[in-house]
């Protein structure tokens, strides 16, 4: 019995001696420990941002750039570790350009998805329609380019949870109309609206109200509906006034055919449009790059800009996808942008906090300009006016808020 005992003594005293040498640094005794509780970003589960796009229908180009560069920014958050050690995922679903279709992906994306934040939709009336959803579940939106006020606010009060990266509407108009007075030097403005469309008839408000006031006249205002293609009717009368400038406050599918309808009545002075004009498609449309000659539209972005976070944006852009952003693909990488910031700065990836975050949201650097959200979550920030040269957008300038 005594033989047994002695090598169980001795493994004992080797055991004693072992803790004795690990006793003098208590804090690091956990050590073996470390690899399971620090766990590696593809361990951990990932935090799931819906996207509400037009990824078809009749302005799927806009859907389909800004899902592009929402797609790069997470890409590149993901290769640099992610964000609170975990990667991002972005869930997709399609709202095929329409209202009813945005309604339903968002209950998708909050019940069944259980996404803790949504990015889009692209347009206004689209996000205006699932806006409700997203403040009734809690679940903040940032919207890359829905432009019309209402957007965030509702009843004179602003919606808790909605945001968006971009300018509105009002300010897109008065951009628009100075830079017809001051630059343009122009004092009669024709206009043609789409009559069914928020987004159009907000930029012709504030547009003709702006032109008014720096002493310009309206000479022209035709009206038209959805899903019209003949504007010659409608242009023709335009002609007739005799105006110094056209202003299309529409979006890129009507705005091609309108310009070339145009300059095929002789129509050849300057034209004017908004960000709804930034689409590859606006050239085919129009007819010929020639067409598109002494058109301006005011724009969130041009990757002309020597600002250093452009330059990188543009060159990453350019690596993946082998092309040259616009300011759709800029707007999805700066929403995206927004919302890992504020995950970041709340500490978890909770919807509440998250929108509190959003709404601290100061001094952003994003590719489309320094962002802080004022009281309505819009957030303040410059807009550029680029202008067409035989189909390719050049920059011309820049005018602050």
């Amino acid at each position: 019995m005594q033989r047994l005992r002695l090598p169980v003594l001795a493994v004992f005293l080797a055991a004693a001696l072992v803790l004795a040498g690990c006793s003098g640094k208590g804090a690091e005794a956990p050590k073996a420990e470390a690899p399971a509780a620090q766990k590696t970003v593809s361990d951990a589960q990932p935090i799931k941002i819906g996207v509400n796009a037009e990824l078809t229908g009749r302005v799927a180009s806009y859907g389909q750039s800004f899902v592009q560069g929402a797609e790069l920014y997470v890409e590149e958050l993901n290769k640099n570790g992610g964000v609170l050690g975990r990667k991002v995922e972005l869930v997709k679903v399609d709202n095929k350009s329409e209202k009813a279709d945005a309604t339903n992906a968002a209950l998708r994306l909050i019940e069944q998805d259980k996404v803790v934040a949504i990015l889009g939709a692209a347009t206004s009336g689209i996000t205006m329609a699932f806006a409700p959803i997203a403040e009734e579940h809690k679940v903040p939106f940032v919207s890359p380019s829905a432009t019309n006020p209402d957007v965030t606010v509702k009843d004179g009060k602003t919606l808790a949870y909605a945001f968006r990266a971009c300018f509105i509407d009002p300010f897109q108009g008065e951009v628009a109309a100075k830079f017809a007075l001051n630059d343009l030097k122009v004092k009669r403005a024709a206009l043609l609206v789409n009559q069914s469309d928020e987004y159009a008839i907000g930029l012709a408000n504030a547009f003709k109200e702006t032109f008014l006031k720096g002493g310009g006249e309206i000479v022209a205002e035709e009206k038209y509906s959805k899903g019209d293609k003949d504007f010659n009717s409608a242009l023709t009368r335009i002609k007739a006034q005799k105006p110094d400038v056209l202003y299309l406050p529409n979006y890129y599918e009507d705005v091609g055919l309108q310009i070339r309808q145009a300059r095929e009545l002789g129509l050849d002075i300057p034209v004017l449009g908004g960000d709804g004009w930034d689409s590859p498609e606006l050239v085919k449309l129009a007819g010929s790059a020639s067409n598109l000659n002494n058109a301006y539209m005011t724009a969130h972005f041009s990757p002309e800009s020597t600002e250093p976070a452009v330059q990188t944006f543009v060159k990453l852009f350019k690596q993946k996808y082998g092309s040259e952003p616009n300011g759709f693909h800029a707007l999805g990488y700066d929403a995206a942008g927004l919302v890992v910031d504020a995950i970041k700065r709340a500490g978890e990836a909770d919807p509440k906090k998250i929108r509190d975050a959003l709404e601290a949201t100061k001094d952003f650097q994003g590719v489309t300009g320094k962002i802080s959200f004022d009281d309505k979550h819009n957030p303040v920030k410059p807009a550029v006016v680029i202008e067409f040269k035989d189909g390719k957008q050049t920059y011309r300038a820049t005018v602050q808020p």
